[in-house]
C-alpha cells in the first residue's frame, strides 16, 4: 500500500468523521427544538387555571379556554323553552352544570357563596318577568357572587324583562357581569319562532361562551335595554279550555306554578291566581287543556308577521 493510497483513506476517514458529526448536531438541534414546541404546546392546551375554573377545549372556538368547574342554573321555565335556552347558553360555560327549577309549585332557594357562578333565565311575559318567578328569587341570597342573566322571549321583544331580571337580582347580593336576550318558540302562538332554540342558535349561544367567561374572570359593570319603571303588564284573566277529553287525573293541578288548578276538581281554574303560563297546556297527557279559542285566534293574528321573522340571540357585557 503506497503512502499516497493511505492518505487518501485517511482522508476519506476524517470526512466521513466530521459529517456524522455535522448529522448528530443537527439531529439533537431538531429533537430538542420539537421538545421547546411540545412544552410551549403542553402549556398552552393545559395552562394552569384558577381554582373555580377548569380547561375545556370547545370546537366552536377552536382551542382552549377556561370554564367554570361548576355553574348552577335557576330558571322559571313553565313550558320548558326558558329552560331548554339556558341549558344551551350553559354548555359552554361550566364543565359541571345543575340545575334550581323555580317553576314547580313548591320551589326551593339557595343560597350562593362568593366562590359560585349563577345562571339566571326566565320568560318574557308582555314585556316583562313573570310577577311569581320575581317573587321566588327572593329565595335565592348571594355573597356577591357572580351571575350572568337571560331573558327568553318569543320573537317578539324583551322590552324591560331582562332589566328587571338585572334588578331582582342584585337586589339579593348577586353581581351580574353578563347578560343575553334569548329566541325561543312562543308560548302562546306556537308558530312563531317555531322549533326554537335550534342548532343554529346552540352555535350562536356556544359562540357567547368565550366573552362571558372574560366577564367572569374579570368582572365589571354592564348595561341593558330597559326602562324604570317597567313596563305596565296585566295578565289576561282567560283560562285554559278543558275539554270532554279530560280524565281529571290531576297532573296540571300538581304541576301548575300558581296553584291555580284544584287538585279535587282540575276542570276548574282559577282566573285570579292563573296567568296563563301554558304550562297545564303543555304538560296534559290526554291534550285537553287549550287556549281559548277566540282568544287564540286573536294573538295568531297579532303574532302573524313575526312567522317569517328570525329574531337573533343578544349578548350584553
Amino acid at each position: 500500500m503506497t503512502d499516497r493510497f493511505r492518505a487518501h483513506i485517511v482522508v476519506n476517514v476524517l470526512c466521513t468523521v466530521s459529517l456524522m458529526s455535522i448529522f448528530l448536531t443537527v439531529i439533537g438541534t431538531w429533537i430538542g427544538s420539537r421538545g421547546r414546541r411540545r412544552g410551549l404546546i403542553a402549556q398552552q392546551v393545559a395552562p394552569s387555571a384558577p381554582e373555580c375554573y377548569t380547561v375545556l377545549t370547545l370546537p366552536i372556538t377552536k382551542g382552549v379556554v377556561f370554564v367554570q368547574k361548576h355553574l348552577t342554573v335557576v330558571h322559571f321555565s313553565p313550558t320548558g323553552g326558558t329552560r331548554r335556552a339556558a341549558l344551551l347558553l350553559a354548555e359552554g360555560l361550566a364543565e359541571r352544570i345543575d340545575e334550581l327549577d323555580l317553576t314547580l309549585p313548591a320551589p326551593t332557594g339557595r343560597a350562593f357563596g362568593p366562590q359560585d357562578a349563577v345562571l339566571f333565565a326566565g320568560p318574557v311575559f308582555g314585556g316583562r318577568l313573570p310577577a311569581l318567578m320575581t317573587q321566588r328569587l327572593k329565595h335565592c341570597t348571594g355573597e356577591g357572587t357572580l351571575a350572568v342573566t337571560a331573558a327568553v322571549y318569543g320573537n317578539r321583544a324583551f322590552e324591560d324583562a331582562l332589566l328587571e331580571l338585572n334588578d331582582c337580582v342584585t337586589a339579593q347580593g348577586f353581581r351580574v357581569v353578563a347578560s343575553a336576550a334569548l329566541v325561543a318558540e312562543h308560548s302562546i302562538s306556537r308558530a312563531v319562532a317555531a322549533g326554537r332554540p335550534d342548532g343554529a342558535d346552540r352555535e350562536q349561544l356556544l359562540g357567547f361562551a368565550p366573552a362571558i367567561l372574560r366577564k367572569l374572570a374579570s368582572g365589571g359593570d354592564i348595561s341593558v335595554p330597559g326602562n324604570r319603571p317597567y313596563r305596565a303588564w296585566t295578565p289576561s284573566r282567560a283560562v285554559p279550555a278543558v275539554s270532554e277529553t279530560c280524565t281529571a287525573c290531576g297532573q296540571c293541578a300538581a304541576q301548575c306554578p300558581a296553584r291555580a288548578i284544584s287538585p279535587d276538581d282540575p276542570k276548574h281554574t282559577d282566573p285570579e291566581r292563573c296567568f296563563l303560563c301554558m304550562r297545564c297546556i303543555a304538560r296534559c297527557p290526554q291534550h285537553a287543556r287549550t287556549y281559548p279559542a277566540k282568544a287564540q285566534a286573536m294573538v295568531d293574528q297579532r303574532l302573524a308577521p313575526l312567522r317569517t321573522v328570525r329574531r337573533e340571540n343578544e349578548l350584553f357585557v
